[in-house]
């Protein structure tokens, strides 16, 4: 089972293992990480799942879809490598994945 390795918006790390084939935010949902709300549940409609892939990851995880990239417009301080969690697969390549949480309450 693959580790992802959360950062909240305090810096603080969690290594959770997330099973392959549920999305990042799912498991984000599953561990109790602090700042993804996941308001429309996964389904790419908000972007309260918002994200940063750690720039070490950027070529493995891959750039948004268009429709992820104009959801991705209504983030708060989207950044190069903003990702929305809920649309980033979990797979045995993405073992040791660090997401660094946004600011996705306000």
């Amino acid at each position: 089972m693959p580790k992802i390795i959360y950062v909240d918006i305090n810096g603080a790390r969690r290594e959770c293992n997330v099973a392959n084939g549920v999305s990042v935010m799912e498991g984000a949902i599953q561990n109790g990480i602090a700042g993804i709300l996941a308001i429309c549940g996964g389904s790419c409609a908000c972007s309260t799942c918002h994200t940063y892939i750690d720039p070490a990851w950027m070529d493995r995880v891959g750039p948004a879809s268009d429709i992820e990239d104009s959801t991705l417009e209504l983030a708060y301080d989207r950044k190069p490598n903003s990702r929305l969690s809920c649309q980033i697969e979990v797979t045995d390549a993405l073992d040791g994945l660090v997401v660094h949480v946004a600011q996705n309450d306000g």
